[in-house]
């Protein structure tokens, strides 16, 4: 039997031309620019076009990880669409996504597992690439949260944007070496991803509405103070466990590119781990909470700028609503 392995081949990430400072957002909002950045890090977001929807957003990140990774649509075996803000109930964003691409063989899927979304998206793509069904995966977090925000509370407006980023994963053997065994962690691609969930806390981070409960897609809410305790405490929890099932430790990892949800979370996951803060990839103040996008969007910048290189050890974890939080462990 192969021993599969997936291998992250390319990335590719787009962002909304309109860019929506805090200064501009304050004239909607009681808030200013100072008070946004001291809470949260964040100084600017982008915003999708009117007309403009979230496979739109995945497709321009898609074609650009595809590009990077040097194949074509007839290549693509699978694509895995991470997101919170489909173009429609139904069908799945992805199906407009491989539409979009040219993309005319394969499946295409949604996954919702909201901010973690991508993570989530990248064990399922890398799990079909293990049990030898599938040969090259896209994987795509987008998100069009500018739809879905309360644009009067200033506890959750501020937060949010709009973007999406993809990789391509394609299969490859894990050079004979079993899991754990001298050598294992050193090939490149995912070497383990670990996903948790837990619906108890359902109501600290969810937006009022959807068809099943009251037809009309309502707001974001959330209870800042709870999800941060919840985020620092479990991420830091899912990057030990990362790194003890791959007999590593803390210290090897090169990179973390995490969810970018606000900057005193990460400093508060930084602190927790015992990790420097250079360690950690940083796009928020830029980008602001992109959901299932933000990690993809982080990890095409780290590569395309050169910080992030062949070889390195890259952690990637993120949470959000359900609550639902995960990891995955790679090798570039």
């Amino acid at each position: 039997m192969t021993d599969y392995r997936s291998r992250l081949i390319g990335c590719g990430s787009y962002l909304p031309e309109t860019v929506l400072t805090n200064a501009e957002l304050a004239r909607r909002v009681d808030s200013s620019d100072e008070w946004i950045v001291e809470r949260t890090g964040i100084r600017k977001r982008h915003i999708a076009a009117d007309g403009q929807v979230t496979s739109d957003l995945a497709m321009q990140a898609c074609r650009r990880a595809m590009d990077h990774a040097g194949i074509a649509p007839d290549d693509v075996d699978l694509v895995v669409v991470a997101t919170t803000t489909p173009d429609d109930t139904f069908p799945a964003t992805a199906t407009q996504v491989q539409a979009k691409l040219g993309i005319r063989q394969g499946a295409a899927l949604d996954v919702q597992a909201v901010c973690a979304g991508f993570v989530f998206s990248l064990a399922v793509a890398d799990n079909f690439i293990k049990a030898g069904q599938v040969g090259t995966a896209l994987v795509v977090g987008a998100e069009t949260y500018s739809r879905i925000l309360d644009w009067g509370d200033r506890g959750t407006c501020v937060l949010f944007g709009d973007g999406a980023g993809a990789v391509v994963l394609q299969a490859g053997n894990g050079d004979g070496v079993a899991r754990g065994a001298p050598g294992w962690g050193q090939a490149p691609g995912i070497l383990s991803t670990h996903l948790h969930s837990d619906g108890r806390f359902r109501d600290i981070l969810y937006v009022d509405g959807g068809p099943s409960a009251t037809r009309t897609v309502g707001h974001l809410r959330m209870s800042g103070k709870e999800v941060f305790r919840h985020a620092v405490v479990n991420l830091a929890a899912v990057a030990h466990e990362a790194c003890e099932a791959n007999a590593v430790r803390l210290s090897d990892i090169d990179w973390v590119v995490p969810h970018q949800a606000n900057l005193r979370i990460l400093d508060g996951i930084a602190r927790k781990l015992g990790l420097p803060e250079e360690r950690f990839i940083i796009t928020v103040d830029r980008h602001a909470n992109t959901s299932a996008a933000s990690i993809p969007l982080a990890l095409d910048e780290a590569v395309r700028d050169g910080r992030i290189k062949a070889g390195d050890l890259v952690l990637m974890e993120a949470i959000g609503g359900g609550l639902s939080w995960g990891a995955a462990l790679v090798r570039w």
